[in-house]
């Protein structure tokens, strides 16, 4: 699963979210334009969106959504293929939950 995919699949919730973005390994030239897109009050969902399309496996990177400068949801990519999702709203992992049958809880 891709950051794009998630991000797809926080559906409302995630639009209107200002996003900033770390990324421990540098595997493309987009995680250089998300860090620094990161900077300040961050990015809009679909300029994230934009950067993560096509095809783009992170490794090690974290995602920080914040709605009015309130952080919302963190979406943690440990292995290039596993991802640790922390929400403010149970209906965001509920959802992600209904798409994803295999997630567990923490």
């Amino acid at each position: 699963m891709t950051l794009a995919e998630l991000l797809v699949r926080l559906g409302g919730f995630g639009l209107d979210l200002k996003w900033r973005v770390e990324c421990d390994e540098i595997v493309d030239p987009r995680c250089v334009e998300m860090e620094r897109r990161s900077v300040g009050k961050g990015m809009d969902t679909l300029t994230l969106l934009s950067l993560t399309t096509p095809f783009l496996q992170l490794i090690d990177a974290e995602a920080r959504g914040f709605a009015e400068d309130k952080l919302v949801v963190v979406l943690t990519e440990v292995d290039s293929s596993l991802w640790d999702v922390r929400a403010v709203d149970e209906r965001v992992l509920s959802e992600l939950r209904h798409h994803y049958p295999g997630a567990t809880g923490l």
